[in-house]
């Protein structure tokens, strides 16, 4: 297929899930839109709401690219439910467009639970995967630490770990063009006996594969980037991308403190506020965007609820990325690989 010829990926956006939508999600879109033309969006939502939204904010936007879907699911609604009690909502409307071949990726700022839970059952498992995973990029020493899983499932066996870590390697290959990128086991020490059960016995199917498995880190080697992907059940996985995020604000707050004890410390960091910006901006979740939901057979990237525009286009342009390259294929052959 040449060039001139080759499908435009299509990208279906719920306009109603984040916490400022649709406004985030319409600039964001476009945005997108303004950096390649080789690629579409459809925004999924109520049409008169996104409309109306676009005209207050001045914003030029093509009635086409609207997927009527009135339906909005909550995040104090149970996503498993979500289907059957919302069909018309923009979450499901948008994975169902994925599902049925009329879009190439998913993404969403909207109930987290939901958005995995219908990608899932709608789009389906990858072959040989028993539970998909939500990955997150960790700042670190080395530029690429990644943590599977984040909150897509509590609790894990063994073999889920070990179908994490083949997605993730793949993922992390491509993305980010790290050959054989290493992997451990978060663990409550360095050493092989160390850990409980759970990683005791991932440690021992890892050892079995082709994987770069390099044994156990503990929480402070994240951030030191002693690997590129550190597995953990989505119980602590939450608990650490939740801790993580917080950690900005936190310092904000210091420098505010600090810079209150007298004027003279206001100037000087008044001073430094763009150099201090500039060094700290590794931390600003939105220039990643969301999180992958790997495993699945579609292309799901889930942001957070206060995503802003920035964030929304850079999950739009990951999807995208994630389609030119074909990961779904690649994760099919690694997953056979490892049968």
């Amino acid at each position: 297929m040449t060039e001139s010829n080759k499908k435009k990926c299509k990208i279906a956006v719920d306009a109603l899930g984040g916490d400022f939508a649709p406004k985030h999600e319409i600039i964001g879109s476009l945005n997108a839109l303004k950096e390649s033309d080789d690629f579409e969006i459809i925004l999924v939502g109520n049409k008169d709401k996104i409309l109306q939204t676009a005209k207050n904010e001045n914003l030029s936007i093509d009635e086409n690219m609207i997927y009527h879907a009135p339906e909005i699911i909550h995040m104090h609604d149970k996503p498993t439910e979500a289907i059957k009690t919302k069909p018309n909502s923009s979450i499901v409307v948008a994975a169902n467009l994925v599902k049925e071949k009329k879009a190439d990726a998913f993404v969403s700022a909207g109930n987290t639970g939901a958005v995995a839970a219908v990608s899932t059952l709608l789009m389906g498992r990858l072959k040989n995967v028993e539970r998909p995973t939500i990955g997150s990029f960790f700042p670190s020493k080395n530029n690429a630490t990644f943590v599977f899983d984040v909150g897509a499932f509590v609790d894990v066996k063994p073999q889920h770990l070990l179908g994490y870590a083949i997605l993730g390697s793949i993922f992390v290959k491509e993305l980010y063009n790290i050959q054989n990128p290493s992997v451990a086991l978060l663990s409550v020490g360095e050493e092989e006996e160390k850990g409980n059960k759970l990683v005791k016995e991932t440690a021992q199917l890892l050892k079995q594969t082709k994987l770069n498995f390099i044994g156990n880190v503990e929480g402070r080697d994240i951030l030191n980037g002693k690997c590129n992907i550190v597995l953990c059940d989505g119980f602590v996985g939450n608990i650490l991308l939740k801790f993580g995020e917080s950690v900005p604000g936190f310092m904000k707050h210091l420098l505010k403190q600090h810079a209150d004890t007298s004027l003279f410390e206001k100037i000087k960091i008044g001073l430094f506020k763009n150099t201090l910006k500039k060094a700290l901006s590794p931390l600003n979740p939105d220039l990643y965007g969301g999180v992958p939901l790997l495993g699945i057979n579609g292309i799901t990237i889930i942001g957070h609820g206060s995503s802003s525009p920035l964030a929304i286009k850079n999950m739009i342009l990951r999807a995208k990325e994630m389609y030119d390259k074909n990961l779904l294929s690649k994760f099919e052959d690694a997953l056979n690989n490892y049968e």
